[in-house]
């Protein structure tokens, strides 16, 4: 099944993300298997609250795809998306969610809450726990080094 090869490449993204000291979170976006974008976390080196991993790949699959409609598109991403991500992902109209560890803190798509429960006029499907165990590994490890520094 090619969601657990595109989420690697996602898992990938988030590892490029801890090197660089940033939360590891990555995202790629494709369609019908095909990696149209991908993403990762850039808050702390841009400096900019916008920089999460799903809102980069959002905005690469646009400018690549030539607007801003992402019909038949899915996103994966290593942690399901917060609430900022979420609405963008309803408002790009991506087909799919497919993330891998649940976010008990900030989750927007069924751990605090779940958008698709609210009445908007798009409903992306959501499918969790794609490589959970390896996504989970990568933040715990980022934090725990963090802790030990």
């Amino acid at each position: 099944m090619y969601d657990t090869e595109i989420m690697l490449l996602a898992l990938r993204e988030a590892k490029k993300a801890a090197a660089e000291g940033e939360v590891p979170v990555g995202a790629v976006i494709a369609r019908e298997g095909e990696v149209i974008a991908t993403g990762r976390n850039r808050r702390e080196n841009e400096k900019n609250a916008l920089c999460h991993a799903e809102i980069e790949a959002i905005n690469k699959a646009c400018k690549k795809l030539g607007g801003w409609r992402l019909n038949g598109c899915d996103i994966y991403v290593t942690l399901e998306p917060c609430p900022m991500c979420a609405g963008a992902i309803i408002n790009a109209r991506l087909d799919r969610v497919i993330f891998g560890a649940y976010d008990e803190k900030a989750g927007s798509f069924g751990s605090l809450v779940n958008f698709n429960d609210l009445n908007y006029n798009h409903k992306p499907e959501i499918i969790g726990s794609v490589l959970e165990n390896e996504c989970k590994e990568v933040l715990v490890n980022f934090f725990s080094s963090l802790r030990n520094c």
